[in-house]
């Protein structure tokens, strides 16, 4: 039987609701989508999002080159602007983005669901691209921090809108490989970093080249995403029935498109009503989803990963290795983790990744708790430390760091989508930036072996709470698990 084509003009002009309706009569057929061959389609080619998915993560990649790049070149900032020895500026360089981001971060939901999530993507490159050139050319410690600020409101705004993009234009059959990618990228984002800054140590103002480097992407991003699709899931929560059926055929392939809007009709009457304020994310229906989002993310934070990315260096010299070869060796253990998690994501699934992930993390801190009390062991002690660094952090990439980001747009229905991520991304930045302003004096106060053991405790906790809170979305349509979300409740 050959298949008969989607005739998109017969719906151009209907609403959601009506759309709705005419699906459901639809539904009532016994005949299935065939090909040519009278085979069933099966999944969607991956090879049409791929282009689509990989020129969004070119903000992750700016994210993850911009929390690194001051790292080897400070102390030449610091002696070029004027302010060397100042721990206090040295440190308001490091964290100014964290700021920014968090600004950045709060309007993110409000721009992508208003403009959409190409648009955000072109607003988000533009303070990065303005921020990079005023580091680069700054000639006070004003210039620099007022850079830094611009660039962290680009870092707040494009990785969430990432997540919303990558989570929307994927096929399910392979949408957590994708959602893998914004991990990876940000991996290569560090990486990148720390090889450009390695110069730092010859040539003192080649600081200034480290960020005139990241307005390079940033252009490509605005450009390239003039030629991506637009979510069909924004379009259609928009109205716009034809165009999202157009993404849709450019996404999934012509042969996918009726199942696709059938699909997002069906969801349409569970989710009817005008787009929600911030303040009923946090009761009614919508309460689960948004508690278990802030959740994951606070409890990421609070496992102590970036106090370890942040003050690796430190670790590494006490066992004598040279602090560009410990960071090179920290992104190295972050990439191989996100790698094998990106194979792993739609065989294991989510939640298997995520539970064995905090687990791991909390063992490695355990082996860190160990080491800064076992003095008898001598230089062993320091061995043991530098293991468990390396090891927390391959159990993180494994799971911890890529699955949040990938999971909760799946968990959020399309109607609170934007604002829920926006909501769960601030929570990440306000716990990162006092995990990061308070590590140091905990530390001297506390000793390595309690701290260690807290952020073991906060590993072992967000095991528990994944394993009776997460549901598996592996291999399931947006549509199918906002659908087993609502009968749960």
């Amino acid at each position: 039987m050959m298949h008969s084509k989607f005739n998109s003009s017969a719906y151009k002009r209907m609403s959601p609701k009506e759309l709705t309706l005419v699906m459901d009569r639809d539904d009532e057929s016994p005949v299935k989508t065939m090909n040519c061959a009278g085979q069933d389609d099966g999944n969607p080619s991956w090879r049409r999002s791929l282009p689509h998915v990989c020129v969004a993560t070119i903000t992750s990649f700016l994210f993850g080159y911009h929390v690194g790049v001051v790292n080897e070149p400070l102390e030449s900032i610091s002696l070029d602007l004027g302010f060397a020895g100042n721990t206090m500026e040295e440190g308001l360089v490091v964290s100014m983005c964290l700021g920014g981001a968090f600004f950045g971060c709060l309007f993110s939901g409000w721009i992508a669901d208003g403009i959409g999530r190409r648009r955000a993507f072109q607003l988000s490159a533009l303070p990065m691209i303005f921020g990079a050139c005023l580091s680069a050319s700054a000639t006070s410690l004003e210039g620099m921090l007022a850079g830094r600020f611009l660039v962290g409101m680009g870092m707040g705004l494009g990785p969430p809108v990432a997540s919303l993009y990558v989570t929307e234009v994927s096929p399910s059959s392979v949408r957590g490989t994708y959602g893998s990618f914004i991990q990876i990228a940000t991996c290569l984002g560090l990486i990148g970093a720390l090889l450009i800054g390695i110069p730092v140590k010859e040539y003192t103002a080649w600081w200034r080249v480290c960020f005139w480097v990241a307005t390079v992407p940033a252009v490509l991003l605005a450009i390239l995403m003039e030629f991506c699709a637009e979510s069909p899931l924004w379009l259609y929560k928009r109205g716009r029935i034809t165009d999202a059926e157009v993404q849709f055929e450019r996404l999934l392939g012509g042969p996918h498109v009726k199942s696709a809007i059938a699909e997002l009709s069906r969801s349409e009457k569970a989710d009817e009503g005008e787009s929600v304020r911030y303040s009923e994310l946090f009761y009614g229906r919508h309460f689960r989803v948004v508690f278990i989002g802030t959740t994951l993310f606070a409890l990421q934070q609070l496992s102590g990963i970036n106090a370890v990315f942040y003050f690796s260096s430190t670790v590494f010299k006490s066992a004598g290795v040279p602090s560009n070869l410990a960071n090179i060796f920290v992104g190295l253990a972050n990439l191989s983790g996100s790698i094998i998690a990106m194979l792993l994501m739609d065989k294991l699934g989510r939640k298997v990744l995520l539970f064995g992930s905090f687990l791991g993390m909390a063992t490695a801190m355990g082996l860190q708790s160990l080491a800064g009390g076992a003095h008898f062991l001598g230089s062993g002690a320091l061995y043991l430390s530098v293991g468990g660094m390396l090891l927390f952090v391959l159990a993180f990439s494994l799971g911890a760091g890529p699955v949040p980001g990938l999971l909760l747009p799946e968990i959020f229905s399309n109607k609170i989508r934007a604002k829920a991520m926006a909501l769960c991304m601030s929570v990440h930045w306000v716990v990162n930036f006092f995990v990061g302003l308070l590590f140091l004096q905990l530390l001297e106060q506390l000793g390595a072996q309690v701290l260690y053991s807290i952020f073991a405790a906060f590993c072992l906790i967000a095991a528990v709470f994944v394993k009776k809170n997460v549901l598996e979305t592996k291999g399931k349509t947006l549509q199918e698990i906002e659908v087993a979300l609502l009968s749960s409740e």
